[in-house]
């Protein structure tokens, strides 16, 4: 007979410190791990996994570090490590020695629990593998340390064999584990195949159950709430799903389902609504671009293109977001592109603080001014500037505040084949006139240099603006040389940034057009700033 099980608040098990570290192109220092668990412990995160003590120096300084560095409340620190390879060798056992010596409260050690692994990996039978398990975790729970087994290929050896597995499981828990962790160590398995193998398990002990999945069938998260439906209250993962192979479940999808989905309580609160600017943090420090299109936290999660939709969501959100954004610290988004609508328009000039006015066209005209420069190359969606200069343009509130009369771009090398670019530029500013010539390591950097030297008399603000990113994108390859490029230029004042866009069959000229968007775009707020100042009106200037 089924016992009724009781809905206990899930645990959370953060491994982005360890198994997040074995995936391709994720490297930590000490102060990044060091710096990240804190962010974790703040979060809300039970469980903090540092590493693996045995296996490298670095991990030793982090739990030597954490100890003294860390000023943890509800957080524990974990130190992760492997069973002994042998019954014989339990009692001298390198790594487990290793893990005593990292006097953390919390100890991870996986187990076989596959027949496959335990005969041709370790060459043991199974009464010799659940002896060695036993044995294990027996000797660091006498040692007063909570025991977390992870059931090393659960799954594939549940599969396989579940008497196995489940002698496996007893043996751990005989020996003192505190939670027993399912894993899906090959990311291969199925929602209703953990969703069995699970219930099984739930419902033959009391021990606390986990669950520990990896990615390769692109069912982690899926998988890891299907064990939480069958029972288990321990979840395990890494922030942004970085881990070996195809990587770990993502804890910023799993965290926001489990809560706002299933409705599960968790063993400590949540800062739910600090969600996104953790994973970001978490990707800042791992020096890894943020995937945009990630559940929940991306930039795109809450993003609207098409028309239909803009003109749905402005009248109530409900009808293209699951969730509200602000709940995990995202926020909608309405993007303008040649699929937007007069609804794109209104709702970007509602963001912007821009009133249209009594004119019911204007909408209709913009959008399509949008299509057609879109056709010709044209992205507004990643240059908000460029479009709030031109839709305050076509209002009639934005004249540029300089003319190019003149300019000329001069590249040389030397007898040692050094490059050098310098520009010359002639700029009007209210009828005065002023003659640059600026040197680059580059065509582009020394047009900026000119433009920014010229109009420093006139502008002294513009002596913080600096080019911070600058993408180029060839839009008709087939064409070679004359291809038409689009440039995305990303500025900052060191306060704020923004981005702005050209098009050209020349890269110079396409490049030219963002620069002077990106200066213009910058007077433009820093008169609004004096006037405001002046009016003694706070106000959001940047977009």
């Amino acid at each position: 007979m089924t016992r009724q099980k009781i809905l206990k608040p899930i645990e959370l098990f953060d491994t982005t410190l360890r198994d997040g570290t074995q995936g391709e192109g994720v490297n930590l220092s000490v102060d990044d791990k060091l710096n990240i668990a804190a962010r974790l412990a703040e979060f809300g995160i039970n469980i903090i996994e540092g590493g693996w003590p045995g296996s490298n120096p670095r991990d030793i300084e982090f739990f030597k570090r954490s100890k003294n560095e860390l000023k943890l409340k509800q957080a524990c620190i974990a130190a992760f490590g492997s069973t002994a390879r042998s019954p014989k060798t339990v009692a001298t056992d390198s790594n487990l020695k290793e893990l005593l010596k990292a006097e953390t409260e919390i100890v991870t050690i996986f187990g076989k629990a596959w027949s496959l692994h335990s005969q041709q990996g370790l060459g043991l039978t199974a009464d010799e593998n659940a002896e060695v398990i036993f044995r294990s975790v027996e000797l660091l729970a006498k040692a007063g340390r909570r025991v977390i087994f992870d059931a090393e290929h659960f799954y594939d050896g549940y599969n396989e064999s579940p008497e196995f597995a489940l002698k496996m499981i007893q043996a751990a828990i005989e020996g003192g584990a505190d939670t027993i962790v399912l894993c899906d160590t090959n990311g291969g398995s199925l929602p209703h195949d953990i969703s069995n193998a699970t219930k099984c398990i739930t419902d033959k002990f009391e021990t606390q159950v986990g669950i520990h999945a990896h990615n390769d069938g692109g069912l982690a998260v899926a998988n890891t709430l299907a064990a939480v439906n069958a029972g288990a209250s321990h979840v395990q993962g890494t922030f942004n799903g970085v881990g070996e192979r195809c990587g770990n479940v993502s804890l910023g999808t799993v965290i926001p389902n489990l809560i706002l989905k299933m409705e599960r309580e968790t063993k400590s609160t949540l800062k739910l609504e600090n969600l996104v600017s953790l994973t970001h943090f978490v990707y800042e420090i791992m020096n890894m671009h943020a995937d945009d299109q990630a559940p929940f936290v991306g930039k795109s999660a809450f993003a609207h293109k098409g028309g239909i939709h803009v003109s749905a969501v402005m009248k109530n959100s409900k009808m293209y977001e699951h969730i509200d954004p602000k709940l995990v610290g995202n926020k909608q988004r309405v993007l303008v592109s040649d699929l937007s609508g007069q609804s794109n328009i209104s709702y970007k000039a509602a963001e912007l603080n821009i009133t249209l006015g009594n004119d019911k066209t204007l909408p209709k005209q913009l959008a399509q001014k949008i299509k057609m420069l879109e056709h010709e190359g044209y992205q507004f969606e990643a240059a908000d500037a460029s479009f709030e200069l031109m839709m305050l343009e076509a209002l009639g509130r934005f004249t540029p505040y300089f003319e190019v009369i003149d300019s000329r771009i001069n590249i040389s090398y030397d007898q040692l084949g050094h490059r050098q670019a310098d520009a010359m530029l002639k700029i009007k500013v209210n009828g005065e006139i002023e003659h640059t010539i600026a040197d680059g390591n580059g065509p582009v950097n020394a047009l900026s240099c000119a433009l920014r030297k010229s109009l420093q008399r006139f502008y002294p603000e513009l002596k913080d603006v600096k080019l911070t990113d600058y993408k180029v994108r060839v839009l008709n390859g087939q064409k070679g040389t004359e291809s038409t490029v689009r440039v995305l230029i990303e500025s900052s004042d060191g306060l704020n940034s923004w981005s702005t866009v050209g098009v050209s069959e020349n890269i110079i000229e396409a490049s030219w057009q963002a620069l002077q968007d990106s200066f213009n775009y910058k007077l433009l707020k820093s008169q609004h700033l004096i006037q405001s100042t002046n009016e003694n009106e706070k106000v959001n200037i940047y977009v």
